[in-house]
């Protein structure tokens, strides 16, 4: 019985280090590898009952696990959408076989880092397959309300290189000094003209034509008066604005509108000095400077010259580079220098990351053991941000598993030499009495 443990536990003991052995060997043929984690095997002893003055040999048994939550150096690339995680969390990514089918389910496996780059179609993957998924965005660029412990709301991330976008122009600030010379006795009265371009909802240029006509006092004097018509190109001349505006000759305030009435339009608030007008795509706010504040519209000296406009909205300008930031925002910029949000990528975190089952292409899936997880923004709870122009190197440190590989070729050729005395032991107790 004794014998018989013995050789036993040496054939244990060879099984066992030869998983230890091919664990070490997956690791070094993968100290390359971007995302991989090591794999570690560990060794635990089982105990036979013995009687008085003998022990029988139990053995060992071994257990192998991935060390996921173990992670890797960062290393910087030019790419930016090769992306890592720094810290806690996982990117959500499906399979290229997923895509290829027609079906809209896509199943959820997790990565750390991945190279990221557009196919034929548009779809952001790593040259073995793996596709990044996300939420799409809104066209306005803002996320819609998705599940957290779910990934029923995520899709593959598809970036439409051809993109076009614009934005409508929803707010224009009017700086322009009228002259306070137009407005006495005897003056022309002539109407003042001045156009500011606008963006419609499809990025066409129009223009809001603006006209400024000075009341003339019928005696001696100034009246500090004026009308404001505004006409919308898109609505056929239309006028959508009429306003009277009332200039302060004061001093100390001299020059800054004193009030304004509103005959046609959104009324006028003189504390801000928004005033809105609709053209044929929607409203657009108006900013002509507030009461006695020197800013918008002024009526100065002689002079009639536009001194500021801004306003937001663009022409249709082409996609030019996409990026992920620290937040997982997939942003899009185009060429006319707008930046505009068309996906974002949670962060997927569970209780037990080395419970997760390791698929080929350093990529996960769930089970019972790595428990349920929850779909973070990046950067905010219990995980890490995003990381772009980089990716996770491979866990492995070289040295390390060099020393583990001697001492493991020792321990097998040990349990090899116990099997051979065992062996001899065998023959040894069979032919000597036969000998004798």
């Amino acid at each position: 019985m004794t014998i018989s443990s013995s050789l036993n536990a040496g054939v244990a003991g060879l099984a066992t280090n030869a998983s230890r052995l091919a664990t070490i060997a997956d690791n070094i043929a993968n100290s390359a590898t971007y995302g991989y984690k090591r794999a570690v095997a560990d060794f635990s002893s089982l105990v036979i009952e013995s009687g008085q003055g003998t022990y029988s040999a139990g053995g060992v048994r071994v257990t192998t696990q991935r060390l996921i939550d173990q992670p890797g150096a960062l290393a910087p690339t030019s790419n930016s959408t090769d992306l890592a995680v720094r810290g806690r969390g996982f990117l959500p990514v499906t399979t290229e076989s997923s895509l290829l089918n027609s079906s809209s389910e896509f199943p959820l496996f997790l990565a750390t880092t991945g190279s990221f780059r557009t196919d034929a179609d548009g779809f952001l993957r790593t040259s073995s397959g793996v596709t990044l998924m996300g939420w799409p965005a809104d066209p306005d660029g803002t996320i819609p309300t998705f599940p957290r412990d779910t990934g029923d709301g995520l899709v593959p991330v598809q970036i439409n290189v051809n993109q076009f976008t614009s934005e409508p122009t929803t707010r224009i600030a009017l700086g322009v000094n009228l002259p306070a010379t137009e407005t006495e006795f005897g003056a022309s009265g002539d109407d003042l003209e001045l156009s500011v371009e606008y963006f419609d909802n499809l990025g066409t240029s129009q223009s809001i034509a603006i006209s400024f006509t000075p009341t003339i006092p019928a005696a001696a004097g100034a009246s500090n008066e004026w009308t404001m018509i505004l006409t919308d190109s898109a609505s056929g001349g239309a006028v959508i604005g009429d306003y009277t505006v009332t200039f302060d000759d004061t001093r100390g305030s001299g020059g800054t509108i004193s009030s304004v009435t509103t005959n046609v339009g959104g009324a006028y608030d003189p504390i801000t000095g928004d005033l809105q007008v609709s053209v044929a795509g929607g409203p657009i706010d108006l900013n002509i400077g507030a009461v006695n504040s020197g800013l918008g519209l002024t009526q100065l000296s002689d002079s009639f010259a536009p001194t500021s406009i801004s306003k937001d909205g663009s022409p249709v300008g082409n996609l030019i580079s996409v990026e992920v930031d620290a937040n997982g925002f997939v942003r899009a910029s185009f060429d006319i220098g707008i930046t505009r949000t068309i996906y974002q990528i949670p962060l997927i975190d569970l209780p037990n990351p080395n419970g997760l089952i390791a698929e080929d292409n350093q990529i996960y899936r769930t089970s019972n053991e790595s428990g349920s997880f929850f779909l973070w923004d990046a950067a905010d709870g219990p995980t890490g941000d995003v990381v772009g122009y980089a990716l996770e190197e491979s866990a492995t440190d070289v040295a390390g598993e060099l020393t583990q590989l001697i001492q493991t070729q020792r321990a097998y050729s040990s349990n090899a030499k116990v099997i051979q005395t065992v062996a001899l032991s065998f023959a040894f107790a069979i032919f000597l009495p036969v000998a004798i």
